[in-house]
């Protein structure tokens, strides 16, 4: 049984917030000091497999493991290879990841052999000390590492860069050439109003539109039908034969064709990145030791998904349009 929202779409994409702590503070993200959740509060691996198990039963066909940073988890592998077996049996079409690379290195090779196909990897320049500024903590060669090693293990990677005014517009066209000289593809992303953070917003924000247009002065971009299932609408780039892809919450939201819901390590859900209406799948969770609670209350949740996000961004809009941050819903 397909899960169908209110307003017709069908929901078939689950992201799942493994955990909320990262070693990076991305300055767009998150502040430097940050309160994250009590370790108590988080849901067991065993319940994380067995609520993603009920919701791929319910018709999700794709799965992404996103935090904080998922593979600072204790023992991630663990749910990564406990869920690997839905790809196995063919109820699940594709298990993927969203990282920021630090910890690569040391877990492609595994993540491919579980199944995993294509991760996305965050990353934001190519310069060694503008990375440590944008991400506090960061080690970017540590990153580079982990691309290196996810290619090594045949895993196709993604770039996420979140395009942030007068700090990384001028380099992206630098970004854009390499990524696509290695086969890498890359995303661009409007900076979203989620929980505070050390900084205006809008002083970061930068519209995709005035990207776009600065890119086409040195770029052919063909616009193209291309989908992997997320939010990303993809040009083609003809001088270096790779796809370019954007993703405008703030200009052009992406809202009716919306197949996605978010999982938090709490067992929240959230039927909308951009609003704040959620579900406690936890209580039902833990209730019986049979799933029909709990699938209850997903079926309860997703006829009340919203239609859209009302992210603002502008000098009058000095809060945050959610309270909670993106390592908290998942990135």
């Amino acid at each position: 049984m397909d899960m169908i929202d209110p307003f017709g779409r069908t929901i078939s994409y689950l992201r799942v917030s493994v955990t909320d702590r990262c070693d990076f503070r991305c300055t767009y993200c998150m502040a430097e000091d940050m309160a994250f959740l009590p370790k108590k509060d988080l849901l067991s691996l065993e319940e994380l497999d067995r609520l993603c198990t009920v919701f791929i039963e319910k018709g999700v066909r794709k799965l992404r493991l996103t935090g904080g940073e998922p593979l600072v988890r204790k023992n991630i592998m663990h749910l990564v290879r406990q869920i690997s077996r839905h790809l196995e049996s063919g109820a699940l079409e594709e298990l993927t990841l969203t990282t920021n690379g630090s910890q690569l290195s040391r877990f492609a090779a595994e993540l491919a052999d579980c199944g995993v196909k294509r991760i996305n990897v965050s990353l934001d320049t190519l310069g060694p000390e503008k990375f440590r500024q944008i991400t506090r903590w960061g080690n970017l060669d540590k990153v580079m590492d982990g691309i290196d090693a996810a290619q090594a293990a045949g895993l196709k990677v993604k770039l996420n860069a979140v395009a942030l005014k007068d700090f990384n517009d001028a380099e992206l066209p630098e970004m854009l050439r390499w990524a696509h000289g290695r086969g890498m593809e890359l995303t661009v992303i409007e900076t979203m109003p989620m929980g505070e953070i050390d900084a205006d917003r809008t002083d970061q924000y930068l519209p995709l539109s005035l990207l776009r247009a600065a890119l086409e002065r040195q770029f052919t971009l063909t616009d193209t039908p291309y989908k992997t299932g997320g939010p990303a609408r993809y040009v083609h780039v003809a001088e270096t034969g790779g796809r370019l892809g954007f993703i405008t919450p703030m200009t052009h939201n992406f809202c009716e064709s919306c197949n996605r819901v978010r999982l938090t390590c709490t067992g929240t859900l959230y039927m909308c990145l951009g609003q704040e209406d959620a579900a406690d799948l936890r209580a039902p969770l833990r209730a019986s030791e049979g799933n029909e609670l709990v699938a209850d209350a997903i079926d309860e949740a997703i006829g009340r998904k919203p239609k859209g996000h009302d992210f603002i961004i502008d000098r009058r809009t000095n809060r945050p349009s959610v309270s909670r941050h993106m390592s908290v819903t998942g990135g």
